[in-house]
């Protein structure tokens, strides 16, 4: 009996990858004719051949369709139904994307920065006979979509969650390559579902800049806000105590617990994140306070700066207290932004360096305007009924007298 060659699985799965181009083609067309199927199946309430008093209607055949992507042209079957009522997304959400990110190695090839592997997807997705006029017909059109779409009103009643983030991409200017900031903001509407209401690239070291975001957001309709999470950032700080006023601020608690732990050696930062999830845990303000009383005494014969720091600033981290206990854990740190952050680098570090910061904001938008209308045709973030009986309450007001 012949032994089994443990080396053999990983030879097929390179040979399928890189010796047969057309693999990865294939699999992603079959992921999206799946896709196509089970959007129709959703549309009439059944799938085919099932008999259920759900139905909706019915099939009638399909309706050929190319997407040029990444991997090639994709031959696709679109299902129809007798009545005509059935439409999709897929091509529109999927091109939006795919146009962003392709005529950013345009940009980059047509400025002679491309780099060997840039060169090479740009010939195999549109060759290397096009045009600046190509490029600026392309760009012209794809980006008045996307500025309508950050342009776009907001008009939910309210949007009491509202989360800011920043994460960076290198981006050439002047001559120069300048890390640039991308700014985002998520808010949850009081409808309970999620909603990224605004995308922009600036610097992000200035108050001026978050001024001026937070002044777009409300003109174009954003209200109602009953807590702002984000990191510190005096920058920051200060753009939303003056624009929402009467609104409470939650730092991040993840940020803070990394900034404390920088205060002490590696081998003691597991401890100093154990302890500030025990005080994060706790259902109360009060006892929060305690917690924090007890944990800085016991750190403060070593650590005097951490329990000092601990003991000023920690109330910073406890202002989801006031808010109903089902929401706390999704409203105390940014990590749904940030989750959205690593969903954009999977994407931006194709490009690597941006040729100028308009095609930054060009991809960027396109990717974030895709998972903003996921989360709102996907399922409900939180159940809303009890925040508008709570009120933002300042958790000093609970920390217990000094001894």
């Amino acid at each position: 009996m012949a032994q089994s060659d443990p080396t053999r699985l990983p030879r097929v799965a390179q040979a399928a990858l890189i010796d047969e181009p057309e693999f990865l083609r294939e699999l992603v067309q079959q992921a999206l004719q799946t896709l196509l199927e089970a959007e129709m199946d959703a549309h009439l309430g059944a799938s085919r051949y099932e008999r259920t008093t759900e139905r909706r209607g019915y099939r009638n055949g399909y309706k050929p369709r190319t997407l040029q992507t990444r991997v090639g042209t994709l031959e696709l079957l679109v299902p129809q139904d007798r009545d005509g009522s059935f439409s999709t997304d897929l091509f529109g959400r999927y091109r939006r994307s795919e146009q962003a990110l392709v005529l950013t190695l345009m940009e980059m090839y047509l400025q002679g920065v491309s780099t060997r592997k840039v060169a090479a997807i740009t010939e195999q997705l549109c060759g290397t006979r096009f045009s600046k006029s190509q490029v600026s017909t392309l760009t012209s059109q794809l980006d008045a979509r996307l500025q309508a779409w950050r342009e776009r009103p907001l008009t939910a009643t309210a949007y009491p969650y509202l989360t800011v983030d920043a994460r960076y991409e290198k981006v050439r200017q002047g001559g120069q390559i300048v890390s640039e900031g991308v700014l985002l903001a998520s808010a949850v509407r009081d409808d309970g579902f999620r909603e990224l209401v605004a995308v922009d690239v600036a610097a992000t070291e200035s108050e001026a800049t978050y001024q001026e975001l937070f002044r777009s957001l409300q003109a174009r309709g954003l209200s109602g806000v009953q807590l702002v999470t984000s990191d510190d950032h005096q920058g920051l700080r200060g753009a939303i105590d003056r624009h929402f006023q009467g609104a409470g601020w939650q730092r991040c608690q993840v940020h803070f617990s990394r900034n404390l732990q920088g205060l002490v050696s590696r081998r003691q930062r597991a401890q100093v994140a154990e302890d500030l999830r025990t005080i994060f845990a706790c259902p109360t303000a009060t006892l929060a306070w305690e917690a924090v009383r007890l944990i800085a005494a016991q750190w403060r014969p070593t650590h005097p700066h951490l329990a000092e720091r601990l003991e000023e600033e920690i109330e910073d981290c406890l202002a989801c207290l006031a808010f109903p206990s089902s929401h706390q854990r999704r409203i105390r740190t940014t990590n749904g932004l940030e989750r959205v952050s690593q969903e954009l680098k999977r994407r931006t570090r194709v490009v690597r360096i941006f040729p100028n910061r308009e095609s930054c904001l060009r991809l960027v938008t396109a990717l974030a305007a895709e998972i903003s209308e996921s989360w709102e045709s996907g399922r409900r973030y939180l159940n809303m009924e009890e925040v508008t009986r709570a009120q933002p309450i300042d958790a000093a007001s609970e920390r217990p007298a000094a001894d």
